[in-house]
């Protein structure tokens, strides 16, 4: 069993993780006509609109509460009734997300009387829009968490029905953060090829696939509505990816009976090959002949690739189910994960990393453990660390701020493993060294080797 080494320090230098609230908004991006609102100070939202920005390169929806001195002493309600009412007058969202922060949530306030009493006097004017509130401290967890909590949240729209009518060919996809926008829109099409319905939430997909609407729009646009989310609660099956998603596909199966299969990643031929077989004994069809090539391909891709992996020392810097992706993709292929440092040490898939110890930190631990690996694998605030150690980096993760495309990266499925394996062979192979006269010969060096140790023994 992996061991996981907590933080050792007081201070994050050079941090790696990004905070809860930013998680949750990251949710909330992928539903439909929807409205992150932070309760907190206009720093906290300034801050994670810039990375929002910055890594999409896409106008983001995110507004605040804008708690100022007076009302940081006094209580924040008032501040959470104005926001939420200027919203549905100015933006008319179908969903309002409220995301606590560190400073609200460090007073003590009770939201969900707060929200509950505000959604009560006001009903009549906030009739057509829901909101759900998603406690989400920065002082505690990171992207992780955030997005957890908003699926959780969002769970509850979720209509009851008695009795219920399932419908056959409908199932429920609960993605986790660390997917692309074009993962989901594999997985969709992977599912609609054995003629299954799929209800992604969040979808991404649709909100930040870098489309251009023909009009201003003020709340996000496209991702799930809310009327599918009410409608998940008749779906057949739900697939929940990465075991962050564990926490809200128990939710549904307790609010509306659906039954779930949890894969903890989608980056290899096995975790593949069982996804392929569920949507197969869902829907009851073989699976399509386009599928089994795409399997084929990958299956060429893994021994074309393994030659470049074998042997290869990578240092790991990631969210704990993204990592717990990426360790078993390099070590699958041979590779060793020398270094793997994550954000929080809450997660029980820390355990099953594929290294021989995970340690909880920034990038600063980061880059003092990585000295003599041959690759790099980190979003882009690794990028410094790279150049200062001369190893390569692969930019994965959240933000990915200097390359363009990376939502339409797919890292998952067939395509998707299929793709990390030439997209990491090819890294390897630009940057080879080429070997000196010296080091292709063995009886040179050994003889160097020998005449040192005579000397050094005379001396």
């Amino acid at each position: 069993m992996t061991k996981v080494i907590s933080i050792q320090k007081a201070a994050a230098i050079n941090p790696l993780k990004s905070s809860q609230p930013l998680g949750a908004a990251f949710a909330l991006l992928g539903i439909d006509a929807a409205m992150p609102l932070f309760h907190g100070s206009q720093g906290c939202t300034s801050f994670a609109l810039v990375l929002f920005v910055r890594h999409f390169k896409e106008t983001i929806p995110l507004q605040t509460t804008a708690m100022d001195e007076v009302a940081t002493v006094l209580g924040g309600a008032d501040n959470l009734e104005e926001a939420i009412l200027n919203l549905k007058t100015r933006t008319k969202p179908k969903l309002i997300g409220v995301c606590t922060t560190a400073l609200v949530e460090t007073r003590g306030e009770d939201f969900s009387s707060d929200l509950a009493n505000i959604k009560r006097k006001r009903a009549e004017e906030l009739a057509g829009t829901e909101v759900i509130l998603v406690q989400t401290p920065d002082f505690d967890g990171a992207i992780e968490e955030g997005w957890s909590k908003a699926v959780t949240a969002l769970i509850g729209l979720v209509r009851h029905e008695a009795p219920k009518r399932i419908i056959p060919g409908r199932i429920n996809i609960l993605p986790g953060w660390h997917l692309t926008a074009a993962d989901l829109e594999l997985l969709r099409e992977t599912a609609e090829a054995f003629g299954l319905d799929a209800i992604i939430m969040p979808d991404i997909s649709g909100a930040l696939d870098g489309t251009v609407p023909d009009r201003w729009i003020p709340t996000t646009y496209g991702g799930t509505s809310v009327d599918a989310i009410r409608e998940m609660g008749r779906s057949a099956h739900t697939v929940a990816i990465g075991e962050h998603m564990r926490t809200p596909a128990r939710r549904l199966r307790e609010v509306a009976g659906v039954p779930f299969t949890l894969f903890e990643t989608l980056t290899s031929l096995k975790s593949v090959d069982r996804f392929i077989a569920l949507l197969a004994e869902i829907s009851g069809r073989p699976v399509p002949a386009r599928i089994s090539r795409r399997r084929s391909q990958l299956q060429d891709a893994l021994l074309d690739g393994h030659f470049h992996f074998g042997g290869k020392r990578i240092a790991i810097a990631a969210e704990p189910d993204h990592l717990f992706m990426l360790a078993t993709f390099f070590s699958g292929l041979g590779a060793d994960i020398a270094v793997a440092v994550t954000t929080t040490g809450q997660s029980p898939i820390l355990e099953k990393v594929p290294a021989t110890k995970v340690k909880v930190g920034d990038l600063m631990d980061f880059e003092d453990l990585a000295a003599g690996c041959d690759l790099l694998v980190t979003h882009s605030h690794g990028r410094q660390a790279a150049e200062r150690l001369g190893i390569p980096l692969m930019r994965v993760g959240f933000p990915i701020f200097d390359r363009l495309g990376t939502q339409h990266k797919r890292t998952v499925l067939y395509e998707g493993t299929r793709d990390l394996i030439f997209e990491v062979a090819n890294l390897f192979q630009a940057n080879l060294h080429p070997a000196t006269p010296e080091e292709l010969n063995p009886f040179r060096n050994s003889g160097e080797h020998h005449d040192r140790d005579t000397q050094t023994a005379h001396h």
